[in-house]
């Protein structure tokens, strides 16, 4: 079917997902942008737990309660004549693989940095994985209304520490806890500061030119003097704005501002959308890059979540839109079954709520109704078929024995364990000659455990035994000289299987995997794996 809007379509739209360290402000920065495109009328704070009203983008029980973000949540809106796919993705580390695969359908990434503490370990992990994707990066030095480092330690550090070169858009004035307001260097304007309302909704702003002869007893002679000194040395010194390197992931836009006081927001959305990329390209196998505008319907699962909405028990794919325009009710090739399917009930979600979508364009994300076909990064399309790249498993550094609590409840512990795997939030494993019995559950991050038990409980009523193992580090088996039980190993390094049946070597420390390589030549092994393509073996 022809569409000749699908080039204007795919012009305006921008996807984008937020990283940052855990408590940098992240929630609390999609909530106002989500205020600013009228998708909420009042935002909610994640501090003020005790309220019935909690982040937009927070839907899970457990995350309600411990005011932390566990799964990646997608949101749309429309802001200036722009769509607008948020992913809001975990910002604690023990969720850092449901980040990594979110990172894959998203053309550009909003770093958020607290701007007293500079560059934290989480934010130089995610940010790895948009610099492999070279991907435009936006950095927002989020908390200014409070106490601070200097922004040119904070540009040093980005540089330092993650490699890459910055360019402030604005300015901040006064950074010890005397906030004033912030300096936009393209207007010459400086935008006055004032608390307000805790930044539940939008603000009135108050400019003044920093050419106005009031400037300087408008905000202060000692802060006007700082500032100018400050933009004489950022002409002097500083990276000029480029927008080339911007786009390929060279240099970073840095802007400044308050989330939680909803200051500078408004500025940075409009700047970010006028310079991020709508849509771009993606490298199928044996096909090379698909332009978005191209005709044929393609598209990717990059996230699976069961039990949105737990009354129902129901299972979505998450799905990026890559090319063409998906209808309602379409039938598409299905990578996982080599077969047709019909697409049916598609949705598009602010957090929880769904609506029911009849089109998409390029950049969209919507869920489609799962009936246990879909696997992650398992490609659909139109006409003949075509393959994405697979989104790669990463490997888990804990690990636990689990079983139900109740042996009469092994068949619901079973499906959850199985459903839950499907998902990408655990990997599962077992050791042959162990016995069908035993199930090892392998996790990114220890409080993924917690999360494991609470939803086998709350989603399919199974309580679990679980038994800390010692090992810290899965490999998966490449190459091998001889069998897998002949191989020089250490007495704590154990063999075992995922649940592909794919070998894998599972140790205690780096040192065993070192002796492992030494003692067995030919022995290859990789932190990662391709997700499976055809159906996975049930646990």
């Amino acid at each position: 079917m022809n569409h000749p809007e699908l080039a204007a379509e795919v012009a305006r739209r921008r996807t984008f997902a937020i990283i940052s360290h855990p408590d940098a402000g992240k929630t609390t920065l999609t909530e106002k942008l989500l205020l600013y495109g009228g998708a909420i009328r009042q935002a909610g704070s994640v501090k003020a737990r005790k309220a019935a009203r909690h982040a937009t983008s927070d839907w899970m029980e457990i995350e309600k309660q411990r005011g932390i973000s566990v799964t990646s949540s997608a949101m749309q809106f429309d802001y200036n004549g722009y769509r607008i796919n948020i992913l809001d993705t975990p910002g604690h580390q023990d969720f850092s693989e449901d980040t990594y695969r979110t990172l894959v359908a998203a053309d550009s990434a909003v770093m958020l940095i607290d701007n007293a503490k500079g560059v934290e370990e989480q934010t130089i992990k995610l940010f790895k994985v948009c610099r492999l994707r070279s991907i435009p990066i936006f950095t927002f030095i989020n908390k200014m209304d409070r106490t601070g480092r200097d922004p040119f330690e904070l540009m040093e550090d980005i540089e330092q520490v993650l490699g890459i070169r910055s360019c402030p858009v604005n300015w901040p004035i006064g950074i010890h806890g005397d906030f004033k307001g912030l300096y936009h260097r393209d207007t010459r304007l400086i935008v006055l500061y004032s608390g307000g309302d805790h930044g539940q909704g939008q603000v009135n702003v108050e400019t003044i030119s920093v050419d106005d002869p009031g400037c300087p007893a408008r905000i202060g002679k000692s802060y006007y003097d700082k500032l100018i000194e400050d933009i004489e040395l950022l002409d002097v010194a500083g990276d000029a704005f480029d927008m080339e390197k911007i786009l390929s992931g060279q240099l970073t836009p840095m802007f400044f501002g308050s989330a939680t006081n909803n200051f500078g927001v408004e500025p940075f959305l409009n700047r970010f959308l006028s310079y991020t990329k709508s849509p771009t390209p993606r490298v199928a196998e044996g096909e090379g890059p698909i332009d978005p505008a191209d005709e044929k319907f393609t598209g990717f699962i990059f996230k699976i979540q069961a039990n949105m909405n737990p009354a129902h028990r129901d299972r979505l794919a998450f799905m990026r839109v890559c090319s063409g325009v998906f209808e309602k009710g379409m039938t598409v090739w299905h990578s996982s079954s080599n077969s047709r399917v019909k697409l049916a009930q598609p949705q598009t979600f602010m957090a929880q709520e769904h609506e029911t979508v009849d089109t998409a364009y390029p950049g969209d994300i919507i869920g489609l109704f799962d009936p246990g076909i879909f696997r992650l990064g398992d490609t659909i399309c139109t006409g003949s078929p075509v393959r994405y790249s697979g989104i790669p498993l990463f490997a888990p550094e804990f690990f636990c024995r689990v079983s139900p609590e109740d042996s009469m409840k092994r068949k619901q512990f079973l499906k959850g364990v199985n459903q839950l795997s499907q998902e990408g939030a655990i990997q599962t494993f077992k050791r042959p000659n162990i016995g069908r019995e035993e199930m090892i559950a392998g996790v990114v991050g220890v409080l993924q455990m917690d999360v494991l038990e609470y939803r086998l409980k709350g989603e399919y009523g199974v309580n679990i035994l679980r038994e800390n193992l010692p090992f810290r580090f899965v490999r998966w088996v490449v190459e091998t000289p001889r069998p897998l039980d002949r191989l020089r190993l250490t007495s704590t390094t154990a063999v075992a299987e995922d649940r592909a049946g794919r070998p894998v070597l599972m140790f205690e420390n780096e040192w065993s995997i070192r002796l492992a390589c030494e003692n067995n030549e030919g022995l290859v092994l990789a932190e990662t794996a391709d997700r499976m393509t055809a159906d996975e073996i049930d646990v």
